[in-house]
């Protein structure tokens, strides 16, 4: 038996006025998904226990089957094991975001070096490419790294810094895609009131963005983004920080081998505490213009020689947080026609050559276009087995219609468990 996890990530919604009130899965031509529906059973799952914020890192972890409530140390401490950046038991690591700052307007930059009469206009720095963003996280790394913070360049928009001594790690920080629009303001590092090492700690953050955007705002890289049209990232912004993590095996758990395929940090981050492969394709970006083909490809040869394959697409969440229903309904799409259809196919010749297979296709969360940031909703999640040995009778696979589904609501950390149960259970 081969086991294939499919996480469209985002890619719940809200009803959306343009698509005649219904959600993007509601409304997509996703032929493949249904067919799952059609021939599988369904459900839905929590992913984000209750106290969690909704993020990425928790929701994934929980798809994983780690329980975020045993394992969750924090976001940044996972993709700074995926970048190879190690981390000792006080290093406090925090996801560097480039972003756009610019007037409430939309106009870019700021009148002086304070921040305050700014906004966020862009959480991406207009999903600047990662050999731009590597110059400029070295400029800022350059300018304001010290003994006690390093800088790490990443993919696109996410970067790391490093703070020594747990420096900063009782104080709030934002995530910039959560309040896109809004006042930098009213959302700088905050310290818990009578903390006074805290306070100075966000005083320290918040200085070090500040001083970023006097580094980054006339830089060459950006100088020639806005020359040709597109948005500068013209700043860094701290957020997810975190402790070095500390992961039970996968294989020491469920007895099984697995490979991860992303192209986001993050994902591969927990596919490395997991002690699972970590397969990278070229020309993976993690939006619309990713390299389909080559996940797909990769996850088939993956399963030669593993058990499980998680493959992550990024790209329906990047069009949520945008707050774009059209490019998330092409996201879905894309996501059906080229990578659930040719995993599917496969899936079916293999079961003919002898070795069954089951796939799980499920979001992490919903990424509405309409808030454009995460909820806590429970999230639909279908489960096809190419015996095809128990049917719910759901016929198409959306956040409403898996409710009649055989599973009902589950805890998502429990759901790989489920998948690897007899056959007369799926």
């Amino acid at each position: 038996m081969k086991y294939i996890v499919i996480i469209g990530d985002g890619m719940a919604d809200f009803p959306i006025p343009e698509l005649n009130q219904k959600t993007v899965l509601q409304y997509a031509k996703k032929p493949s998904m249904d067919f799952l529906a059609q021939h599988g059973r369904s459900g839905l799952a929590v992913t984000v226990p209750e106290g969690y914020l909704p993020g990425s890192d928790v929701a994934n972890m929980s798809i994983f089957g780690y329980d975020p409530a045993v394992y969750y140390t924090g976001r940044s401490p996972l993709e700074a094991v995926s970048m190879g950046v190690p981390l000792s038991g006080n290093d406090l690591s925090f996801r560097t975001n480039l972003i756009t700052i610019g007037s409430e307007d939309g106009t870019v930059g700021v009148n002086g070096p304070d921040l305050s009469a700014g906004y966020i206009l862009d959480y991406s720095g207009g999903h600047i490419t990662s050999a731009e963003a590597k110059e400029l996280i070295l400029a800022v790394d350059e300018a304001l790294g010290t003994n006690q913070f390093s800088f790490t360049p990443g993919i696109s928009y996410r970067h790391l810094l490093v703070a020594k001594d747990n420096f900063g790690k009782n104080c709030t920080f934002t995530p910039p895609h959560d309040v896109t629009g809004q006042k930098v303001s009213d959302h700088f590092p905050q310290a818990p009131e009578g903390d006074l090492e805290s306070e100075r700690a966000a005083r320290i953050y918040l200085d070090m963005m500040k001083a970023s955007y006097e580094i980054l705002k006339n830089h060459p890289v950006n100088q020639k983004r806005v020359q040709e049209g597109k948005l500068p990232a013209n700043c860094i912004w701290f957020w997810g920080q975190g402790n070095a993590p500390k992961f039970e095996k996968f294989v020491n758990i469920h007895h099984k081998t697995g490979s991860v395929i992303s192209a986001v940090d993050l994902l591969k981050g927990i596919g490395i505490c997991a002690g699972l492969d970590i397969i990278d394709v070229p020309g993976a970006t993690g939006f619309l213009d990713t390299n389909y083909k080559g996940k797909a490809d990769a996850a088939i040869d993956a399963l030669t020689s593993k058990d499980f394959v998680f493959v992550h697409i990024e790209a329906p969440d990047e069009c949520g947080h945008i707050g774009d229903a059209q490019k998330k309904l092409q996201a879905v799409e894309d996501l059906d026609a080229k990578i659930i259809t040719p995993l599917l196919n496969f899936a079916r010749e293999s079961h003919k050559k002898g070795e069954p297979v089951r796939i799980l296709v499920m979001p992490d969360h919903p990424t509405p276009v309409s808030l454009k940031t995460h909820t806590s909703d429970p999230i639909p999640f279908v489960m096809y087995d190419t015996r095809e040995l128990k049917v719910d009778g759901v016929s198409v696979f959306d956040e409403q219609s898996v409710k009649a589904g055989a599973f009902g609501t589950v805890y998502a950390p429990d759901l790989i468990s489920i998948m690897l149960q007899p056959d007369d259970s799926c």
